[in-house]
This record gives C-alpha cells, structure tokens and sequence, in this order.
C-alpha cells in the first residue's frame, strides 16, 4: 500500500455527529457505557490510516447547470477502506452554474469560488483509482460526471448488488445504511464522506460473498465466450463443407 500526501486539500469537513461521537469516545467508561456503545456511529473511521488501499470508495455531489436541468459536479470524495479521507475537493463546473442544489448537494457559491477546476480534480481521482476496485453507489453517475471510466471488473456498485436489491428494484444508499449499517445517513444536506464510508463499509462487510459472485460471473462469462467462439467455428466449418460439395 501507498501512503498519500495530499498538498494543498483543504481539511476534510466532518459531520456534528461525527464531533460529538469522537468527544462521547474519550470519556470515561461509566455503568451505562453499554448504552452509549449501541450509539456509535459504524461509519467513524477505527484507525488514522491515510494509506491507498486496493479498494477506494467514491461519492460525488452535483451541481446544476445550463437551465439547471443537468448535472457537472461540484464536489469528489475518495476514502479508503478504513474510511479515512484520501480526497475531498469542491470543484469548479466548466459551465456556469444555474443551480446549487444546496438542500441536497450541501454546496454553496462560496464553495466555488476557490474550489480546483474541472481538469485538476479529474486527473487527481483518475491517478487515485487506476488499478484499483471502486466502491460506490450508482458509480455509473459519479464516472459520468468526472468524464472518466473504470473497468466493470473492477466496480463494487452497492446500488446493483444482488442481495442489496428489492426484487429488481434498487434500494436508496439511504435505506442500505440503516438496514444493513444501522446508520443514518442523507437526512438533511448529504455529506459525500458519509456516503463514500457507507458504501465502503457495505462493501467491506459482504466482501467475501460479494467476491465469490464477481469470480463466478466473470468464469460465466468465459464459459459463454468459448462457447460462442466454439459455435462460430463448427458453423464456418460446415459452411466450408458445403461450399466443397456444392463446388464438386
């Protein structure tokens, strides 16, 4: 594993509730300290380890631009797999931005002003995930945004695994968290570190059955190519063959 320095980030924001938990952990144990335990947030980092991972978790938020309508994003943020904050950045639209979305998005025009521009942000996150599996939920927008792409192989999309999904419907990251992490997460203006954590721990906790389906999907997938490649050439050799006896 890497270590990562990161020169010129500012300081990743961090949650009240995050705050008050970090403060509830320094006191000293009292008869009720069970209680307090069942209160923990499960997304608060155990360790202070900043080292790149081989799994790095990713949640963008979006801004609105043009009429407001689509989507350029205004906020990347990368954690590794404890958690730990290896990129937050507000980022700079190439467009003029109609649409803050603050209720959702958190971000403000005061965000903007100083935040890195669309190119430097994107190189940054492209040299961070080269290589490695990407966490996320609904990764497909995230990549969209950043006008990057990252093998399927690859992805650990919370939003399209299996035992995660309602029928065929995909469930909020929302609603992942607090079934499976009994976390609360997004109710007010979304934190993008809370929602990479999240789904880097939904991740790290189904990691070994989520591994297995990814290895029997892609030996799936071989089976099917040599069979596809098998059938292309029995047909070009029967196809062959008739042309020899169609020619005698």
């Amino acid at each position: 594993m890497q270590t990562l320095h990161i020169h010129g980030s500012r300081p990743p924001k961090t949650s009240n509730t995050e705050t008050q938990d970090s403060i509830l952990g320094k006191r000293k144990e009292r008869p009720d300290a069970e209680s307090d335990k069942s209160q923990i947030n499960p997304l608060i980092p155990t360790n202070d380890d900043f080292s790149i991972t081989d799994a790095i978790a990713m949640d963008c938020e979006m801004v609105g631009v043009g009429q407001g309508n689509r989507s350029a994003l205004g906020r990347v943020t990368l954690v590794n797999q404890w958690g730990n904050v290896l990129y937050d950045e507000f980022v700079r639209p190439v467009e003029r931005v109609a649409d803050f979305r603050t209720p959702i998005s958190g971000i403000r025009p005061r965000d903007l002003r100083k935040a890195r521009d669309f190119s430097t942000a994107q190189k940054k996150v492209a040299v961070l995930i080269k290589g490695r599996i990407l966490v996320g939920h609904a990764l497909s927008n995230d990549l969209k945004a950043l006008l990057l792409s990252h093998p399927r192989k690859d992805l650990r999309d919370t939003s399209e695994y299996q035992p995660f999904l309602k029928g065929r419907r995909r469930k909020a990251l929302q609603h992942l968290a607090a079934e499976f992490l009994g976390a609360k997460i997004q109710s007010g203006e979304h934190c993008p570190i809370e929602d990479a954590r999240a789904a880097m721990l939904l991740y790290q906790r189904n990691k070994k059955e989520w591994e297995k389906s990814i290895r029997d999907q892609m030996r799936l997938r071989q089976k099917q190519k040599k069979r596809n490649q098998k059938g292309k050439t029995n047909e070009g050799g029967a196809l062959d063959a008739n042309r020899v006896a169609i020619i005698s």
